[in-house]
């Protein structure tokens, strides 16, 4: 099985749009990535493609850490969507990985992701309360995790993570 990650291209909206609709089982994670990409904020938005087929995808956006001085950087991470029959092949930690490389390449110094406590720490996320950093969202700590880009980028911050204003549509 030879899978490509890529840069998403115009050609790919609807085939994203299908890929996240049939791994969340709705439109609402579709419907975001379309208003995220139409608001022209700064987006890495990259695919997985199985000949020729879109089987993945993954979405980074900027954030903002509100109550604090730093200079640091924060993308967040998702939404991320693999088509149920390719799940569990390891697509998703591809996504992942070459999306890091994409936000260390842009300047980010860290990631954060509001997501599963026993999937995301093989990537080196940890609950971002160790950093004193939390969410704006009412979510339990150990859902909400940060990995720092860049050693030693989250000394001294903490704050609150504040998404776009149009995660809130979810």
């Amino acid at each position: 099985m030879n899978i490509i990650i890529r840069q998403e291209c115009p050609n790919d909206y609807p085939k994203i749009r299908q890929c996240n609709s049939e791994a969340f089982g709705t439109e609402a994670e579709a419907n975001l990535i379309d208003r995220l990409r139409n608001s022209g904020i700064p987006l890495i938005s990259l695919v997985a493609e199985i000949n020729d087929n879109v089987v993945g995808h993954i979405l980074f956006s900027p954030v903002v850490l509100e109550n604090d001085n730093s200079k640091v950087s924060i993308a967040g991470l998702g939404p991320m969507a693999v088509l149920p029959e390719y799940q569990r092949k390891g697509i998703g930690a591809m996504l992942i990985e070459k999306g890091f490389e994409h936000c260390k390449k842009i300047g980010y110094d860290a990631v954060v992701v509001l997501g599963h406590p026993d999937y995301y720490p093989r990537f080196r996320f940890t609950p971002s309360m160790r950093y004193g950093i939390k969410s704006d969202y009412d979510v339990p700590e150990e859902v909400f995790m940060i990995k720092e880009l860049r050693e030693g980028a989250l000394i001294n911050c903490h704050g609150t993570i504040k998404y776009h204003e149009l995660f809130k549509s979810l």
